[in-house]
């Protein structure tokens, strides 16, 4: 189910239903890097706007929207089974749900992605875990010693620009990974896949000459499975429910922070 869908038909929604899509784009990327899946990610949202129709008192009690929600979608993801009042959901995608809560990453590693990627302060942190700022910054400090121990990765960057590859391969080599190569057109991205085998692939979206990135790593994909981040300054177009989209996105500009903990977010879903 598209989370959408939730919204549609409740009248009672009608004035905040505007401020809540604005926002569902960036709940997606979240929800997605947690599970390292579009339908898994996708599930959790559409069913914390499920407890939204049956309780859309004080959402936006915290003067912010996008908290309210992250809130309430922790609150969700946490703990499926309670809220009686939620609309059930369809049996199947019950499955999914359940199965996905033993594949959520720690604690430690959503305070990390909250702050990282989706750049929450550590009070904000603190309110959607539902823990205090000093366990926040605990859990934030303990992801980034745990993600620093990770073993050496092959990373594959796909990027036109000279200059951004280059300081993409850098922060890559700087947390101690190899950088396989860089591809600046599609089919050369296939090539460098097929005869370096990456963990990882780090994409943009356009490439030189009318070239998509995208379009490469959907031929990669039909042969290989392997994690893909996608940079881009437009997310919310690789966000929309409509068709399969990535589970790992980042938007340009960004911090190399941010970049940082997307790699080791996904190397460490993919293991």
């Amino acid at each position: 189910m598209r989370p959408e869908a939730c919204l549609k038909g409740d009248s009672g929604l009608a004035d905040i239903r505007e401020q809540i899509v604005a926002h569902l784009p960036y709940l997606r990327r979240y929800a997605r890097m947690l599970t390292g899946s579009q339908e898994a990610g996708d599930d959790y949202v559409a069913r914390m706007l499920e407890a939204v129709i049956a309780d859309p008192s004080g959402l936006a009690s915290t003067g912010s929207m996008r908290l309210e929600l992250f809130t309430r979608f922790h609150a969700v993801a946490e703990a499926p089974e309670a809220g009686s009042g939620t609309v059930p959901p369809e049996p199947n995608l019950e499955r999914r749900l359940e199965a996905g809560l033993s594949r959520l990453p720690s604690k430690e590693r959503r305070a990390l992605l909250l702050t990282s990627v989706e750049g929450f302060s550590i009070p904000e942190v603190a309110r959607i875990l539902a823990v205090s700022e000093e366990e926040a910054r605990a859990l934030v400090r303990a992801a980034r010693e745990d993600l620093s121990r990770q073993t050496t990765a092959n990373i594959l960057i796909i990027e036109d620009d000279a200059i951004i590859a280059l300081n993409n391969a850098e922060i890559v080599r700087e947390m101690g990974h190899r950088v396989t190569g860089t591809a600046a057109r599609e089919q050369e991205a296939v090539d460098l896949v097929e005869q370096t085998s990456p963990d990882l692939i780090l994409a943009d979206i356009q490439l030189a000459e009318g070239d998509s990135g995208i379009r490469a790593v959907q031929k990669i994909l039909t042969s290989t499975q392997v994690p893909v981040i996608f940079v881009t300054g437009f997310p919310e177009r690789l966000l929309t429910g409509h068709t399969l989209e990535p589970a790992f996105v980042i938007t340009k500009p960004f911090d190399p922070e941010t970049l940082r903990t997307a790699i080791a977010h996904a190397l460490s879903t993919r293991q």
